[in-house]
C-alpha cells in the first residue's frame, strides 16, 4: 500500500509543480473549448483530429506552424528533431478557478503528460483540461507552441516571450533528461526541485548547484555535468520570472489533499485490494512453483 501511494504521489505531484502571477483563463468562461491544429495535417486527418476531439467544425481554431515551433525551440533542439511539418494538435477546455491542469495524449512520443503539465503551468495556464493528439505518433513538441499560442488569444494577451522560451526549455531538459533516466524520474526531480525552492529560496547559483545535486543524490540520480549545468541555467532563468514559489507550496498541498481523497474513495479502496489479492495470489503460485521445484532437486 505504501508503494502504490508513493507512486500515485509520484505521478500526480508531477502534473501541477509550479505557479506563476497570471491566472490562466481569467477572461475564458468555464468549459469554453479552443483547438490548436498543426498547418500540415491534411483535410482529412484534420476532420479525423476534430472528430476524435468531439468538437464540430464551428468551434475556435487556432493554427500552429512548423516555423513557430522552430522559433521556440531551435534554441535548445536540433532542427532534425523539430522536424519540417507541424501535425501534434490539441484541444483545451477551460476548467473551474482551483481545478488545476489535467493533460491527456494520444499518439504523443517524446512528451509525457507530467511533463506538458509542467511546462503548461511555468508558461501561467491553469485550471484546464489539455487533450494533445496527432494523427499517427509524432514527438508532440509543436503541441505546446499552439497551446500558449491558444491561451494568448482566448484571454486576449500577450505571455512574455522569455516565458515562453523558458516553458519549451523546460520540456526539452527533462525530456531529454527523461530518456537516459526515465521519464517519471525525471519529471519528479524537476517537482521536487520546485518544491523546495519554494519551501526555502536559493540566493545564489552555488546554492542552486547544491540542491539540484542533493535533490537528485537522495533520488539515487547521477547528473553528468551537461546535465547539471542546463538544469541550473533553467531554473535561473525561471527566477526571472517572477514565479511565485510560496504558490507553488500551496499547490503541491492541494495535490497531496486530493491524493488523500482519492485513495480513500470506495472505489479506489476496491480497485487497490482486487489488485493486491491478485499480486499476492501471483507471489504464491511463484513460490509454491518455485518451492516445488527446490525439493525435486
Amino acid at each position: 500500500m505504501k508503494m502504490w501511494n508513493r507512486v500515485l504521489l509520484g505521478f500526480i505531484t508531477a502534473v501541477i509543480i509550479a505557479a506563476v502571477p497570471s491566472a490562466a483563463f481569467a477572461d475564458a468562461v468555464e468549459g469554453e473549448v479552443t483547438v490548436t491544429l498543426g498547418e500540415d495535417l491534411s483535410e482529412e486527418q484534420r476532420s479525423s483530429l476534430l472528430e476524435e476531439m468531439d468538437v464540430t467544425e464551428d468551434v475556435e481554431v487556432v493554427t500552429v506552424t512548423n516555423e513557430e515551433e522552430h522559433d521556440y525551440l531551435g534554441e535548445y533542439m536540433d532542427a532534425s528533431d523539430i522536424g519540417s511539418k507541424a501535425l501534434s494538435s490539441s484541444k483545451i477546455t477551460a476548467g473551474q478557478e482551483g481545478e488545476g491542469i489535467n493533460v491527456e495524449t494520444n499518439h504523443i512520443t517524446k512528451v509525457t503528460e507530467g511533463i506538458y503539465a509542467n511546462t503548461l503551468v511555468t508558461a501561467g495556464i491553469e485550471d484546464a483540461d489539455v487533450y494533445i493528439t496527432a494523427p499517427f505518433d509524432v514527438s508532440g513538441t509543436a503541441a505546446l507552441t499552439g497551446i500558449i499560442k491558444a491561451y494568448e488569444i482566448q484571454n486576449d494577451i500577450d505571455i512574455p516571450e522569455e516565458q515562453k522560451k523558458v516553458a519549451n526549455e523546460e520540456m526539452v531538459k527533462t525530456s531529454e533528461l527523461g530518456e537516459r533516466i526515465g521519464m517519471e524520474e525525471a519529471t519528479e526531480l524537476i517537482t521536487r526541485i520546485k518544491e523546495e525552492i519554494g519551501d526555502q529560496p536559493v540566493e545564489s547559483e552555488e546554492d542552486l548547484r547544491d540542491l539540484i545535486e542533493r535533490i537528485a543524490n537522495e533520488m539515487g540520480i547521477e547528473l553528468t555535468d551537461e546535465e547539471m549545468n542546463g538544469l541550473v541555467s533553467l531554473f535561473n532563468r525561471m527566477k526571472d520570472l517572477n514565479i511565485d514559489w510560496n504558490q507553488v507550496q500551496d499547490q503541491i498541498t492541494h495535490i497531496r489533499d486530493n491524493l488523500d481523497e482519492f485513495l480513500n474513495r470506495e472505489d479506489t479502496q476496491s480497485f487497490i485490494s482486487s489488485f493486491l489479492d491478485f499480486i499476492n495470489e501471483l507471489i504464491d503460485s511463484l513460490r509454491s512453483w518455485f518451492g516445488g521445484e527446490n525439493e525435486s532437486t
